[in-house]
């Protein structure tokens, strides 16, 4: 089983980096800064099963458990992401089974991230088989917060103090205010840029 889920991530990451190449080649930019992948380890796929309430089975972990393969985009900005999925929903080759919208709506300890289960097809000898991904997709400051509340998370046993779990949903808000405040300065440039071409193309 851990076979089929890694050809999935390398369906999928040859479906971005497909597109990555393609938005740059034609708009000279990419919304996608970088990817990472990974497998989830059999034991937290074991403890995912237990805290859902389901007995170990292969078809309990097919059928419940969709972020076996896991995927993060990251992008510069948050309406990149927002790009990036409906351009995933608008695909023949992928299928988008579910989103969970943690920009929107934040969890209570700040996290933010746009969670999309997906299912891409994988041609076997058997036939075509759909099999099941998570695609996290997070500004450069929601990754960067995320990595430091996951470290912070282990290295106090999965305990934060009060005054730490403050100091992490502070932290998120200041996240959240530099990727509105770097698209802000993204659309000066923009607009003084097309400013500067219409004035050369005037004279």
């Amino acid at each position: 089983m851990p076979a089929l889920y890694r050809l999935a991530l390398n369906e999928l990451e040859n479906k971005i980096e497909t597109l990555k190449t393609e938005w740059e080649m034609r708009d000279g930019y990419s919304p996608i800064e970088h990817i990472k992948r990974r497998i989830k380890e059999p034991k937290s796929i074991l403890q995912k099963l237990e805290r859902k309430g389901h007995a170990f089975s292969f078809e309990n972990i097919e059928k419940h458990i969709h972020d076996i393969a896991g995927m993060r985009i990251v992008c510069a900005f948050v309406k990149d992401i927002y790009r990036l999925a409906d351009h995933l929903s608008s695909r023949e080759d992928i299928r988008v089974l579910e989103i969970k919208d943690y920009i929107a709506h934040p969890k209570p300890n700040g996290y933010q991230s746009l969670h999309v289960i997906v299912a891409v097809p994988l041609i076997l000898l058997e036939g075509t088989r759909w099999v099941k991904a998570e695609i996290q997709l997070r500004t450069l400051a929601m990754d960067f917060w995320a990595s430091m509340e996951h470290i912070l998370y282990y290295k106090f046993d999965q305990q934060l103090p009060p005054h730490v779990a403050e100091e992490l949903k502070s932290a998120a808000r200041a996240a959240d205010e530099l990727d509105k405040k770097m698209l802000r300065l993204r659309r000066e440039i923009l607009e003084l840029s097309e400013g500067i071409e219409n004035t050369k193309e005037q004279k």
